[in-house]
């Protein structure tokens, strides 16, 4: 009889592709944090840190009677302060003595498991930073828009905002708060992400009681009601007449509100330009010289494709040219260039004033050490050590803008056919 391919199959060899670098099946994307990153910091201690504001004019204007008149007394301009303080974050990575065993040389496997971890975990940091930098000081990352759940397990579709899934983490421990923030569904103990998929905004986790649709998902680590975290865009970039803003209650002052352009509907060519007369109008012609108009690229192709509607293709005599209907990279919007995104809120463009914002920290981001020790044991059951490593990267800072007025953004955009 003759032998089968399953007899010989012990003895074959097994061939893996190591022809180059292991291909990244996800995102690491830390656009704006990197932005951020690069503004001027203002080291700070665990007081908070004071952002003075000239708040209104001074003086009295008016007319007077010259022939012995009386030119009636005078007033000063008002100043204030605006105050802030950090937030903590971290990012904990923990492996097993046997998985780094397995992978220390290039005769076992073709990545070290710890040299790997080291070299990627401050690129995951920065790219979750950046995701909490898209939420507006509430760490809320997204929304459940409907839900099921079969053998203990909860599938979320988040579909009712800007973001869906994007902002999200396969793995990533989340809190599950109510839609007004005033219930945290699992005060008992978070959840892990067991399931995600970005194009279908889907993720799945362990059963929370009550769930319901409009649901908040949650940064982990915040236990107040409402939950507290990072102020991110939509924080400073508010034209709302309710809650705080750095201190000032927005209801009170009118002048700590950042412009903003309803477009309830697809992008216009008035609404940019609307946006950044709302600036000029506040501070004057000289606003609006260094600004930004950060978008997703969805937003991009809205407003490329306003270009179609008004372009000619004019064909050169040769007939050899290439053919691109696409315009190029460097757009710009009302004057202001395009910065594009994949995790910007698809229904929003927001015009980043450069020197306007800026980062309070008091802990950079980096290794937590102790001692000059950056990598710590676990410890076991009966006390004794684990074979288990674990290291932290941590920081304390957070960020703030020192004139909305110089800020605008438009809301309410619909997002194109497909994202």
């Amino acid at each position: 009889m003759a032998m089968t391919a399953i007899q010989v199959v012990g003895a074959e060899l097994e061939r893996v592709d190591d022809s180059g670098a292991i291909p990244v099946l996800f995102e690491r994307e830390d656009t704006f944090y990197s932005f951020i990153s690069k503004r001027p910091v203002q080291v700070v201690s665990e007081r908070d840190m004071r952002i003075p504001l000239e708040l209104r004019p001074g003086g009295k204007f008016g007319h007077f009677d010259s022939d012995g008149g009386d030119l009636g007394r005078g007033e000063g301009p008002v100043f204030d302060k605006a105050v802030i303080n950090t937030v903590n974050l971290r990012h904990a990575v923990e492996w097993t003595k046997r998985a780094e065993w397995a992978t220390d040389d290039r005769r076992k496997a073709v990545v070290n498991t710890l040299r790997h971890l080291l070299a990627t975990s401050m690129a995951e940091f920065r790219r979750n930073v950046d995701s909490l930098s898209m939420q507006g000081g509430d760490g809320v990352l997204g929304t459940i828009s409907a839900f099921s759940s079969a053998a203990g397990v909860t599938t979320a579709t988040l579909g009712s905002d800007g973001f869906g899934a994007r902002l999200l983490r396969y793995g990533q421990p989340i809190n599950i708060y109510n839609s007004t923030l005033t219930t945290n569904r699992t005060a008992a103990g978070e959840r892990s992400i067991t399931y995600h998929s970005g194009p279908d905004k889907q993720i799945k986790f362990a059963d929370v009681a009550g769930v319901a649709n409009g649901d908040k998902i949650v940064v982990s680590g915040v236990v107040a009601t409402p939950p507290t975290s990072l102020l991110g865009v939509p924080y400073h970039h508010s034209s709302a007449s309710t809650g705080l803003w750095l201190g000032f209650d927005r209801a009170l002052t009118p002048e700590i509100r950042a412009n903003s352009v309803n477009a309830a509907g697809g992008l216009a060519l008035p609404h940019a330009r609307l946006a950044m007369n709302k600036v000029g109008d506040r501070v004057g012609m000289g606003a609006g010289k260094k600004v930004t108009a950060w978008m997703h690229p969805a937003q991009l192709v809205a407003y490329e494709e306003l270009g179609y509607l008004m372009s000619v293709i004019n064909r050169p005599a040769s007939g050899r040219e290439k053919l691109d209907l696409y315009f190029g990279e460097n757009m710009t919007i009302a004057g202001v260039p395009i910065k594009t995104h994949f995790s910007w809120d698809k229904t929003r463009i927001d015009f980043i004033a450069n020197d306007a914002w800026g980062r309070a920290e008091m802990h950079s981001p980096g290794f937590y050490t102790v001692d000059g020790r950056r990598i710590f044991e676990i410890r076991g059951a009966s006390g004794g050590v684990a074979t288990s490593q674990v290291f932290y990267i941590t920081a304390s800072f957070n960020y703030f803008v020192r004139n909305p007025a110089e800020i605008a953004y438009i809301y309410g955009l619909t997002v194109p056919a497909g994202y």
